[in-house]
């Protein structure tokens, strides 16, 4: 099909595509819009942003380089792809360092205004490789983007400084052509992000103009792409990140609960936009408190949680060892706080702008004590919102601290949300304790839960604290059979969940030879390479789990129906330790711990593998 100028639009199910530059070339808000144009014109999209952990990083080295990948497709699609099918390179590091990743006849387009003599030597290149022939069977687009941006540019009243920084605008407006997305989406969203300075609306509208009509008339491009929207449920739909689904779940929990929602919090990487969304909602009556550190955060929630206050905390897994303690206290005063660990690699400081899911030992193991507490994850970006509301739910419903994992893929990453319906959200409301007569503060109902009574009620006083508390009055006690009972009852509170949550479910045979088990982010890529030896003939089988402390109940019976477990996860192996302990089953480790999701090939290949009988 042609367009009018001689350029054919060539229709094509999905695409991954990554933009990559320098940290300043503003490849992260590069991505965004393509990605949130993509979502408007109906594509199911998922994104994987990957920038270095520098606030400086070095300028025009490989450590320097920002990326942004993306695919978007016509069909429901789970990761952001294994291999890019067009890299965007800024310059040379960016080719450098992406050019392992993409397909072998992958385009790309380079900023030829970049490959000069210094920028090469950065990059570590002996020669131009735009020039040496080692792109040979790539299709390589070479764009002056930065001096196209200056001539552009040139009568506008901006800086040269200024001018440069919309090359970035350039490149979109490119790809705006090269895959048939409109630019009014980032127009107006120019509009409004610089709405006090027109002189900057003005410069990135030109810039984003001036690539997409370079498309239209430059000899070098033959054809345009078409990737027509997905088939996706009806609703109503707009691009999320996990750290905003999850903020959004807990305002929803805290409008369905009728409890106002705080958060104390400790800014972190990756965890931080959870409390720069959340502050943003002052009108539904959230407090936000940006605490000195870890340790006021957690304590400030618990405080919160005492008071009555749908109460959570953010962090990584450097500040929940941190918080360590005060989980501990939480435990033993059996109070309904949610703590938020957007997982990322370490150990220490490691990597903190990348994706890791090595805490879940941590979570479930890591206080002193006898001290346990529920373990859930989410799975997806827009599974933030429901695992945040139903973190809230158990944690209020049990009085018990609730773990709710994350990580840095899930909540950097993007995909296509339904706004659901108020219809559809669950109804809850534990209630505060008002009835004086017989109060006891450790009296329990059915579900193990202790009264929720607040500070200031008239007739409820009662004290809480770290020493141990007898069993119903609250008194304290180092009686040591009451220890024991509480340490039990505290056991006991966490298997009644197990009655409260879905049971596992087996997507494929209920039985046979290979169960895939992953949990967190891991799912898109486990979900499609099951698929696809699915669709080679294989039988296999997958389940992926958002209940870790308690497990589902029937879990023990659906894992004894298969001759092989595969596990894989982006650890050494912390799942498999635990079902191996809890269900003395034997299970096969997948493990890869490069601070980047799975590709669907490497599970795809695992798989594999075990069914072909090569695993030992």
């Amino acid at each position: 099909m042609g367009n009018g100028n001689g350029k054919q639009i060539q229709s094509i199910s999905d695409v991954t595509v990554m933009f990559a530059g320098d940290s300043g070339d503003g490849m992260q808000l590069t991505g965004t819009q393509f990605s949130d144009t993509t979502a408007f014109i109906g594509n199911d999209l998922n994104t994987l942003p990957d920038y270095p952990s520098e606030i400086r990083a070095p300028i025009g080295t490989i450590y320097g380089v920002s990326g942004f990948q993306l695919s978007f497709s016509s069909k429901n699609i789970h990761t952001p792809g294994d291999s890019p099918d067009v890299l965007v390179a800024m310059n040379p590091a960016a080719l450098k360092k992406y050019l392992p990743t993409i397909k072998k006849n992958a385009a790309i387009i380079a900023n030829l205004d970049s490959f000069d003599k210094k920028n090469l030597k950065l990059a570590n290149y002996e020669s131009n490789p735009l020039e040496d022939g080692s792109l040979k069977g790539y299709k390589v687009y070479e764009v002056p983007i930065t001096s196209m941006t200056q001539e552009a540019l040139k009568d506008t009243d901006l800086s040269q400084k200024q001018i440069v920084r919309s090359k970035n605008f350039f490149a979109l407006g490119l790809m705006y052509w090269m895959y048939a997305r409109p630019m009014e989406p980032t127009l107006d969203w120019m509009k409004e992000k610089f709405k006090k300075k027109p002189q900057i609306i003005e410069a990135n509208s030109i810039a984003l103009k001036t690539g997409y009509y370079y498309g239209d008339t430059a000899e070098i491009f033959s054809n345009r792409y078409e990737v027509k929207p997905a088939k996706l449920p009806k609703g109503i739909y707009r691009s999320i990140s996990g750290n905003e689904a999850t903020a959004m779940g807990f305002v929803a929990a805290s409008v369905i609960s009728g409890h106002q929602l705080f958060l104390g919090s400790y800014p972190i990487t990756p965890a931080s936009d959870i409390l720069h969304f959340l502050s943003k909602y002052k009108n539904f009556g959230v407090k936000t408190f940006q605490a000195e550190d870890e340790i006021a955060g957690i304590a400030s929630t618990i405080g919160a949680a005492f008071g009555g206050s749908l109460a959570i905390t953010t962090t990584s897994g450097p500040g929940l060892a941190l918080k360590t303690e005060a989980a501990g206290l939480a435990v033993i005063t059996e109070l309904p706080i949610v703590i938020v660990n957007v997982q990322r690699g370490g150990p220490s400081t490691g990597l903190p702008t990348k994706t890791e899911q090595a805490d879940l030992l941590q979570s479930m193991y890591g206080r002193s004590g006898e001290s346990p507490l529920v373990v859930m994850a989410a799975s997806t970006p827009s599974d933030c919102f429901n695992m945040s509301i139903e973190a809230s739910r158990i944690a209020m419903k049990f009085m018990i601290p609730v773990i709710l994992l994350t990580d840095g893929y899930i909540a950097n990453g993007t995909e296509p949300w339904r706004i659901p319906h108020a219809s559809e959200l669950p109804k809850f409301n534990h209630e505060l304790e008002t009835k004086v007569e017989g109060f006891q503060s450790y009296s329990r109902d059915e579900n193990l839960a202790r009264p929720w009574a607040v500070p200031g009620t008239p007739g409820l006083e009662h004290r809480i604290g770290g020493l141990e508390k007898e069993n119903i009055t609250g008194n304290v006690s180092q009686e040591p059979d009451n220890h024991d009972l509480m340490v039990r009852l505290r056991e006991e509170k966490i298997q009644k969940i197990s009655l409260d949550i879905p049971e596992a479910e087996v997507e494929g045979e209920d039985s046979g030879n290979l169960l895939v088990i992953g949990w967190g982010g891991t799912e898109g890529a486990i979900k499609e390479a099951a698929n696809r030896a699915r669709k080679n003939g294989n039988k296999v089988s997958r389940i992926h789990l958002k209940y870790i402390n308690p497990f589902p109940k029937n879990l023990e019976d659906v894992l004894s129906k298969f001759d092989n477990i595969l596990v894989p996860e982006i650890n050494m192996g912390q799942l498999s330790k635990i079902l191996r302990s809890t269900f003395n089953i034997k299970t096969i480790q997948f493990n890869k711990v490069r601070g980047l999701p799975f590709k669907i090939q490497d599970v795809q290949d695992k798989i594999e593998e075990i069914i072909g009988g090569k695993n030992d």
